[in-house]
């Protein structure tokens, strides 16, 4: 209750003071969400409709379309509201709120991540015992955890950063909640806090880094030893999307969080936040839908029969 009497609500970062700007920064920001929404919705939707796409691979792919979907709009659209207002405030309940989803859905995308890279490593070094491994039961128990796994961890952080006293300032250097910047407006000290908040980041994200690299170490191997160059060409094509997606999360995030931090908003700090709270999101129907040939015939089939059914 005491942050609630210092601190009702927090001011989030604008792009620009010129409406003539903001109006833009919502236009750019609506197209971004709007495709973002309509590649995963459309993996997700296809990956329904299509019963050759109801396997292992697929059912975690649908969930990480899922994430992606929640990720962004849990910051896009109040970023374009306020735009479109002309104002930066977020409630103190909207930025509890907006700080505890953003990190479930990034907690549980990592762990997805980690856990597609234990079913492509069982159905490459494995593959005769792959069905009896992954099966339905395994595979729904396995993402269930992972989104478990992905709201504690964010309920820590949450908790850990809004059980501190607000009364410094109340202007946040981004254009959304996050806990590092929101650590630096705490009038206690937060060093402790802020040590506890990246060690266990770190051993879960060294973890689950190890444990990708240590399956794809495997994979390659049992790849190199495929005899002929279809079978290998085959093997690398369902593995090289979520290496680049892995990447692609991995990159964004390291640089965001282990960058210097300045203490006034920059313009870095705003293309940062774009770089790894939009793009992700954005990139990774991309990544699927032009490297796999199933999900790309599924999609092809799914228009065609929407064309069809109009006519």
């Amino acid at each position: 209750m005491s942050n609630r009497t210092t601190v009702t609500e927090f001011l989030l970062l604008g792009f620009s003071d010129i409406r003539e700007l903001q109006i833009l920064h919502f236009v750019v920001f609506l197209m971004l969400y709007l495709a973002t929404l309509m590649g995963n919705l459309l993996i997700v939707y296809a990956i329904i409709l299509d019963h050759r796409l109801h396997s292992p691979m697929y059912f975690f792919l649908g969930n990480l379309s899922i994430i992606d979907l929640g990720s962004i709009s849990v910051i896009i659209p109040k970023s374009m509201a306020n735009s479109l207002l002309n104002t930066n405030v977020i409630s103190y309940a909207g930025c509890v709120a907006q700080v505890f989803l953003y990190f479930t859905f990034g907690a549980t995308d990592l762990a997805l991540l980690t856990v597609m890279a234990y079913d492509r490593h069982v159905a490459i070094c494995q593959p005769l015992h792959y069905e009896r491994v992954m099966n339905r039961r395994a595979c729904v128990y396995m993402a269930t955890s992972a989104w478990i796994a992905g709201a504690v961890y964010s309920a820590l952080h949450t908790g850990n950063t809004f059980i501190l006293p607000f009364c410094q300032s109340n202007d946040i250097n981004q254009f959304f909640c996050e806990i590092p910047q929101l650590l630096k407006l705490a009038c206690s000290d937060s060093y402790r806090s802020e040590v506890g908040v990246l060690a266990f980041s770190v051993v879960l994200f060294l973890n689950c880094f190890a444990f990708i690299l240590v399956s794809y170490v495997q994979i390659f191997k049992a790849v190199l030893r495929i005899p002929s160059k279809q079978g290998r060409q085959k093997a690398f094509s369902t593995c090289l999307p979520h290496l680049a997606v892995i990447s692609l999360f991995l990159c964004t995030g390291f640089f965001a969080y282990l960058k210097p931090t300045s203490n006034s908003g920059t313009n870095l700090d705003l293309a940062v936040g774009v770089l790894y709270a939009v793009v992700p999101p954005m990139m990774n129907p991309v990544i699927y839908s032009m490297r796999n040939k199933e999900l790309k015939t599924a999609l092809k089939k799914l228009f065609v029969c929407r064309i069809f059914s109009k006519n």
